[in-house]
């Protein structure tokens, strides 16, 4: 008596009956048995092979890979489909993409502010070290959040000998990496072109006076174009 029972409590029981669903659903009961017995035709038998592949993509991917990734895959793999169908099949399989990291802007040009002339004119080979340097700020993802990186390269050796770290992008974050740079060459930085990009850090009056003090001498590239720098956006 104690099995029988247990068993009934067991086993899952239908609330509602065929009949009742139907009509609220409002359709046939012939018609619910036809669709229950009925053959997939070949597009949903094809949407079944295509969301495995999807599937085996995505993990792949480590489970990062967007419409248009996973449609560029598909097509590679010979599969003829179309992005839409690619959207709907993720959708119903619950995939997301995930989308590449925000970029920070870090060169903010100051447009009242003078800036200096090009003296290096994409010449970043020197004859020789503490002649030209160059130094730009880049972002990076640490465990307190984003740092802000400045740094100054002399371009003879390639060699960073100057850099600040600091949660923001202020003029005082180029002004201590140019300091370190004058205290690892002992002070001897009069006439030493320093070179950079048109950001309001490197333009500002305080920066400007700083390297006036040293004898240090600004460069500038021109506004959006990197290659001005190349080598301090390389190595950033």
């Amino acid at each position: 008596m104690y099995s029988f029972i247990a068993e009934e409590q067991a086993t899952p029981r239908c609330v509602w009956s065929v009949t009742e669903m139907c009509r609220v659903l409002e359709v046939s009961r012939s018609g619910f048995y036809d669709w229950q017995t009925a053959t997939p035709c070949q597009r949903v038998l094809d949407d079944r092979v295509l969301a495995r592949e999807i599937e085996a993509i995505y993990e792949c991917s480590g489970r990062t890979y967007g419409v248009p990734r996973m449609h560029q895959w598909l097509r590679k793999q010979d599969y003829e489909v179309n992005h839409k169908r690619v959207r709907r099949l993720m959708g119903e399989l619950g995939f997301v993409g995930e989308s590449g990291r925000s970029k920070i802007r870090t060169t903010i040009v100051d447009r009242t502010a003078r800036a200096a002339g090009d003296h290096v004119r994409r010449d970043f080979n020197p004859p020789a070290p503490n002649v030209a340097s160059c130094g730009d700020i880049t972002y990076l993802r640490t465990g307190e959040g984003w740092l802000f990186l400045a740094t100054v390269i002399d371009l003879y050796s390639r060699r960073v000998i100057g850099w600040a770290l600091a949660g923001h992008m202020r003029t005082s974050l180029v002004a201590d990496a140019l300091s370190m740079a004058v205290t690892c060459r002992g002070g001897h930085v009069a006439g030493v072109y320093f070179h950079s990009d048109r950001g309001s850090q490197y333009t500002s009056d305080e920066f400007a006076e700083l390297c006036a003090s040293h004898g240090v001498i600004q460069s500038m590239g021109a506004t959006r174009v990197c290659w001005d720098n190349a080598v301090a956006e390389s190595w950033c």
